[in-house]
């Protein structure tokens, strides 16, 4: 069993569930199989098609060479041409990586958030979100809170408060269809209420809680057996 992570923002949204208990049961899942593949690669490639104007079959070629996984690179290289959709169309004025932050979610939980960049184009300023996940995006309630701590996250710097805030979502429509880019304006999203924000996020917390408890519970468990299953003086009063 690997370690319990603490989830990315967009991964809190994505696994919160009504009842604690049914979060501690997802969380505890992942410690057994999580992914094993950093998205970073896509986002070097938005960062060198805004900035340096590098073609999309500079950008394959490079992710066939240094992608070793021949899914993975099945992956990045399906979700290129999707990418170039969007930002091809983009006159960038400038491009500014953005410093990660830290959304509190209860007393002991720091929820890490890393935005991929920021642009300006046409006199105002862009905060894009690429979400590459394949099915199962955010929706309805789950990507209203992503986006309502988001938005708090923005409003807290005078550099991003008036940016423009879109979810890129590569998503594809069913499991026998390709994925499409389709562009979620922030700004038609329903924002959640203080009141159920904070409902939402201290069920979240109980549930990272109750998985945390239960994790270390079990790798001290798993410790003892392997100092046990490695000790052959040890008389064993069953035999």
């Amino acid at each position: 069993m690997g370690k319990l992570k603490v989830p990315s923002l967009q991964h809190l949204a994505r696994h919160w569930r009504s009842d604690p208990v049914d979060i501690q049961r997802v969380l505890v899942g992942l410690t057994k199989g999580g992914p094993t593949f950093s998205y970073e690669p896509l986002h070097a490639a938005v960062r060198d098609m805004l900035v340096l104007n590098v073609p999309c079959s500079q950008i394959e070629e490079g992710i066939k060479r240094g992608v070793k996984n021949e899914d993975v690179r099945q992956n990045f290289l399906g979700l290129i041409p999707l990418i170039q959709e969007y930002f091809d169309g983009v006159s960038a004025t400038f491009v500014t990586s953005v410093a990660s932050r830290f959304y509190p979610v209860g007393r002991d939980l720091m929820v890490p958030f890393h935005p991929p960049l920021i642009y300006g184009s046409g006199g105002d300023v862009y905060f894009p979100w690429l979400s590459f996940w394949r099915s199962n995006p955010l929706a309805g309630e789950r990507l209203s809170l992503f986006v309502t701590m988001v938005q708090d996250i923005l409003l807290q710097d005078s550099d991003l408060d008036e940016a423009k805030f879109n979810i890129l979502d590569f998503s594809a429509p069913d499991s026998k269809s390709d994925r499409k880019l389709t562009v979620l304006d922030s700004s038609s999203i329903p924002r959640l209420s203080q009141q159920r924000k904070v409902e939402m996020l201290t069920i979240f917390s109980e549930g990272y809680r109750l998985a945390r408890d239960a994790t270390v519970g079990q790798k001290v468990s798993q410790d003892i057996q392997r100092e046990s299953d490695g000790d052959s003086s040890q008389i064993n009063l069953f035999d």
